[in-house]
C-alpha cells in the first residue's frame, strides 16, 4: 500500500508548549522573497502568505528539520530552536 507524504504526515504525534514556541518569526518582514522561500520550502507546509502581504506560521505541526533556520534566520527568523524536552514532534512512521 502507497501513502501519500500527507498520510505518513499525519500520523506523527506533536507535543506543544502552548506557552512557548520554539520558533518565532516577523509576519512583517518587508521582502517578499524571503518570505516566498519559507511558504515553498517547509516540507510541513506550516508557512502561508496572507492575502495582505504578511507570513503566518504554525510552530504546532513543526517537523524540526531546520529548513527555514538554513533558509531565513536572521531575516524573516527571529528565533529557532529546538522544542524544550519531552516537546515536538514524534515520528510515528517510516
Amino acid at each position: 500500500m502507497t501513502m501519500s507524504v500527507e498520510e505518513k504526515l499525519g500520523v506523527n504525534k506533536f507535543f506543544v508548549n502552548e506557552g512557548k514556541p520554539h520558533i518565532e518569526i516577523d509576519p512583517n518582514y518587508p521582502d517578499m522573497k524571503e518570505k516566498l522561500k519559507l511558504v515553498k520550502a517547509c516540507p510541513g507546509g506550516l508557512y502561508k502568505l496572507n492575502e495582505n502581504g504578511t507570513l503566518s506560521f504554525d510552530y504546532a505541526g513543526c517537523l524540526e528539520c531546520g529548513t527555514c533556520r538554513i533558509l531565513c534566520l536572521g531575516t524573516v527568523v527571529k528565533k529557532w530552536e529546538y522544542p524544550e524536552s519531552t516537546m515536538g514532534v514524534e515520528y510515528r512512521y517510516g
